[in-house]
């Protein structure tokens, strides 16, 4: 299975490093030197990670055979892609890759049908569920303890304990376009909780 793991940004100095947008909680195993990377578009790739280090609190990496600014600014905006196999479980209990997520039911205590992700938004302060209601419209939900209480991969579900006003019909936090996003991302940096984990 093929997940991706990074994003490329700008270009970092003019030796061919480039900083990277982080989607896995396991950039050590996943982005680490000698990882060879599938990516997207496919035809920059694939790509074998040569260094990498922290600056400034963000990652960069620098890949074989990129040795100047033009380089790698050529790589922006590539995704980068690890083989996992699917059975392949994190090792910490509590954390998830994005594929076991996407599709699950999310219900509340009682069972009550709330809908499906099918998303994972990967903000700075925590993670969040897409989740499409069964009328078609998305609310966006905190993945943290206080509110996803129980995830069951047996059973293919997500139990949810939100606040009130998160999901009720009378004041739903719906969100129908992308350009909300902004929105959303100051609402998460109000809520305390620890990010289960992604690919």
């Amino acid at each position: 299975m093929q997940l991706v793991v990074a994003r490329i940004g700008r270009a970092h100095g003019i030796k061919g490093e480039v900083t990277v947008e982080v989607r896995t909680d396991e950039p050590e195993l996943r982005l680490g030197p000698g990882a060879v990377l599938a990516t997207d578009p496919a035809a920059t790739g694939p790509l074998t990670i040569e260094s990498g280090r922290v600056h400034s609190g963000r990652l960069l990496l620098r890949f074989e055979g990129v040795r100047d600014r033009s380089g790698a600014e050529a790589l922006r905006n590539t995704l980068l892609i690890a083989d996992v196999d699917p059975e392949e479980l994190p090792e910490d209990p509590e954390e998830f890759y994005d594929h076991q997520l996407i599709d699950l039911d999310v219900v509340l205590a009682d069972g009550t049908e709330i809908g499906r992700i099918t998303e994972i938004s990967h903000l700075p302060s925590q993670d969040l569920f897409i989740v499409e209601r069964p009328d078609g419209s998305e609310v966006m939900i905190p993945f943290v303890e206080e509110i996803v209480t129980e995830i069951d991969l047996e059973e293919q579900r997500a139990v949810i304990t939100p606040p009130p006003g998160l999901i009720d019909e009378s004041e739903a936090v719906v969100v129908s376009s992308r350009d909300e996003e902004a929105e959303s991302e100051e609402a998460a940096e109000k809520t305390d909780g620890a990010s289960k984990g992604d690919a």
